[in-house]
């Protein structure tokens, strides 16, 4: 099995959507990377040879952040938000849609699941 990254590659797919499985590289920086590593992007993960591998981690260590260091810069960002107080920040902070959404319906992934209202007891009438 192909490890790149830290990840394992599936071995029954392409190389330009296997490498999609690495946190940070998507469809179009797998075909580039993949154009730079001089390795055909229709061949399967588990054809690739040893060499082609080595060209492909090559060319990713050269590009910049995947994996662990990317989601650590992303944490950070969204930390650094949250400590100057801004309107994202805040939003972050209360688990609500930062990008402008509406949350009176919907934001439910955001929100989590609905809390039931609870019925209030009727006060024991007169007769």
């Amino acid at each position: 099995m192909a490890r790149v990254a830290g990840v394992d590659l599936p071995p029954n797919k392409r190389a330009e959507i296997g490498l999609t499985y690495i946190y940070g590289v998507g469809r179009a920086r797998a075909i580039d990377v993949l154009g730079k590593a001089g390795v055909d992007g229709g061949s399967k993960i588990r054809d690739l040879s040893e060499d082609e591998l080595n060209k492909i981690r090559a060319v990713l260590d050269q590009q910049g952040d995947i994996e662990g260091d990317l989601r650590k810069r992303v944490q950070m960002d969204i930390k650094r938000l949250m400590d100057i107080g801004c309107y994202r920040g805040l939003r972050h902070r209360r688990s609500l849609p930062v990008r402008g959404q509406r949350t009176s319906t919907n934001a439910r992934t955001r929100k989590g699941p609905r809390k039931a209202a609870v019925a209030k007891k009727k006060a024991p009438g007169k007769k």
